[in-house]
């Protein structure tokens, strides 16, 4: 979702990017990925995040591998648009109707000079 103004978000989307953005701070610079330097960073910023969230990102993205697999590069990820509807098994399987087949008609060979005599010129 692209973000034309912050004031048109709500306290938990700006709670989220706080979060987001302490978090890459924090893993640009080495630290430790913790609560406390989630929190940290958030304080120093002049912003507000609460324990819950900033203990919610520091555990996904440690979870995650760190930063570089949190944060995927540009283009690198992407949702395909899911999936497909998931089957309900193979018992109930539809009977797929057949559909006859159109055949083709060619155009009949026609002269173009009007002659039926089907000879050559």
């Amino acid at each position: 979702m692209p973000v034309s103004s912050l004031t048109d978000l709500s306290a938990s989307q700006k709670e989220d990017l706080v979060a987001s953005l302490a978090a890459m701070v924090v893993g640009s610079t080495g630290g430790e990925m913790s609560a406390d330097a989630l929190s940290a960073v958030a304080k120093e910023a002049g912003c507000d995040l609460s324990g819950a969230m900033a203990s919610l990102f520091a555990s996904v993205v440690d979870k995650s591998g760190g930063l570089e697999k949190f944060t995927l590069a540009p283009g690198g990820g992407g949702g395909g648009g899911g999936g497909g509807g998931g089957g309900g098994g193979g018992a109930a399987e539809e009977e797929k109707e057949e559909e006859p087949e159109e055949e083709e008609m060619e155009a009949p060979a026609v002269d173009m000079f009007g002659g039926d005599d089907g000879g050559d010129y």
